[in-house]
């Protein structure tokens, strides 16, 4: 759903990992976000199904206490473990049906693409991204890498939206 110039936006960002999924909650208006919530659901089953019914129940939570509009994933990235890509993929599976099952409409971005729009260079560190977060939010709180990265992903779909409402009137 495109917004317009003037719109204010409250978009949840989702780092998802099969034993610790960040999430982040920002209210953008223009060049402008906030901070309003972020978190990491660690998971306790040894059981991965059971894993993924955690990460499913609780971002559900999560959607219904922050409201958001939009939710923007980070894409699974190709890894060397063939297992863990997968774990990985089902976890992403987990959240994005989190989303779906609301009518939220659901962005995903690589994280090559987030580290672009935030820190300038695909290359960054995740401390690099997370001192950019804290930068962008004004949080002087500590946050674990998951949540930072979520809100990067959070912030990385706001800009994206807030740009291409002014680039589609031209």
């Amino acid at each position: 759903m495109p917004i317009s110039q003037t719109d204010t936006l409250r978009v949840l960002g989702i780092d998802p990992g099969s034993r610790a999924t960040g999430y982040g909650v920002i209210q953008s208006h223009r060049q402008t976000s906030t901070y309003l919530a972020s978190g990491c659901i660690r998971t306790e089953s040894k059981d991965f199904p059971a894993r993924l019914g955690e990460i499913f129940s609780q971002l559900s939570i999560v959607i219904a206490e922050t409201r958001p509009q939009q939710v923007a994933v980070e894409q699974v990235f190709v890894a060397k473990n063939a297992n863990a890509a997968l774990k990985l993929g089902q976890a992403r599976g987990a959240a994005i049906t989190a989303a779906v099952t609301r009518q939220l409409t659901v962005f995903e971005y690589s994280a090559r693409s987030v580290k672009q729009a935030l820190v300038g260079t695909g290359a960054a560190d995740k401390t690099q991204v997370q001192h950019m977060v804290r930068l962008m939010l004004g949080q002087q709180h500590s946050m674990g890498l998951d949540e930072s990265d979520a809100l990067a992903v959070a912030l990385c779909h706001a800009h994206h939206q807030h740009f291409y409402s002014r680039v589609r009137p031209a």
